[in-house]
């Protein structure tokens, strides 16, 4: 949960989790859609699904066990370098190394790594530092990890590093050649691609129209209302997929929403539920599509933007499916 979140968000999501699934067999035994009920509104989906898959993986090969070698930690999904060091050597206290943003960004100091850290070699020359400290540190090898980490957070921080408390400025290579304010060096991120959208929300006072994403799409998984690639262009084809018409539909406003490299553009139409017993598929990235009660918003798999979609047009009050739910949840899986 904390890869590319913040702390203060994980928190109450993390409390909520591990009292729901308490341990590895008893998530590897949850269905998907329960888990990911759990992560919703913290985005990164493929992360919930991976902990799962890894968590039956745990199960299958290691006695619903979480393995403490790095090599093992590394056949489960989702767990890559980094992941498998911080759990080998925080919980197990196996002298494995780490690297995270911070991690790098101390070492590219302390020891004047000059190569871009993002690059193959910039990397490479991270994790053998890293690599040959944890080798030979004395006390556990999880604390100085951690100790790293805590560095880069509070201390050696991307702007404005506090170097004056810095408790290894003596040995620092930057600080000694003045380059602080020039490592590391990361190439510069392209603009995010912008991508138009429009989603239709037929909603009554108590039900919304809502349609699962299929496992492979964007949001893979997870319920929201009625999408289209293209913009407000799109509505009608949109609406006849659906099976309704344009005519009782209202615009409703616009939503941004901004991921790692798309820039979202949302044109939210409105229009009434009516009692229709049958749906259509919204189109080809659906699997599934149902009225659901709107105060049953929590217990479905949802992401951040469908609930400023449903805010936008009025069908819900955001701040309250904002929050994780405590309790109550269920699977809708099919």
């Amino acid at each position: 949960m904390l890869q590319q979140t913040r702390v203060e968000t994980v928190i109450p999501y993390y409390e909520r989790f591990v009292r729901e699934l308490p341990d590895v067999q008893t998530l590897a035994e949850a269905p998907e859609g329960r888990v990911l009920a759990l992560w919703s509104g913290l985005g990164y989906y493929r992360r919930a699904r991976m902990l799962h898959a890894a968590a039956r993986r745990a199960v299958t090969e290691f006695g619903a066990k979480v393995p403490s070698e790095v090599q093992e930690l590394r056949r489960l999904e989702g767990v890559g370098r980094y992941t498998a060091g911080a759990v080998a050597s925080i919980a197990f206290g196996r002298r494995a190394a780490l690297v995270d943003g911070n991690v790098a960004r101390v070492l590219a100091r302390l020891f004047a790594i000059e190569e871009d850290v993002g690059s193959a070699a910039g990397s490479a020359r991270v994790w053998q530092v890293a690599g040959q400290l944890v080798e030979h540190v004395e006390g556990e090898p999880g604390d100085w990890n951690q100790a790293l980490m805590e560095l880069g957070a509070t201390v050696c921080t991307p702007r404005e590093p506090r170097c004056v408390s810095c408790p290894v400025r003596s040995l620092c290579a930057a600080d000694e050649r003045g380059l602080v304010s020039e490592l590391p060096r990361v190439a510069p991120k392209g603009p995010p691609r912008e991508v138009r959208r429009v989603a239709l929300v037929l909603a009554s006072a108590s039900h919304v129209l809502l349609a699962r994403r299929r496992r492979e799409s964007l949001f893979g998984g997870l319920w929201e209302p009625p999408c289209a690639d293209g913009g407000r262009a799109s509505l009608r084809a949109l609406a006849a997929r659906v099976g309704v018409g344009v005519a009782p539909l209202r615009d409703a406003g616009e939503v941004m929403h901004v991921l790692s490299h798309r820039r979202m553009l949302i044109d939210v139409v409105r229009g009434p539920l009516g009692r229709r017993r049958r749906w259509a598929l919204p189109g080809p990235d659906y699997d599934a599509v149902e009225p659901v009660r709107i105060d049953e918003l929590p217990t479905r798999a949802h992401s951040t933007l469908a609930r400023k979609v449903l805010s936008a047009a009025g069908a819900i009050d955001a701040a309250t499916v904002a929050k994780p739910a405590r309790q109550g949840l269920r699977s809708h899986s099919k």
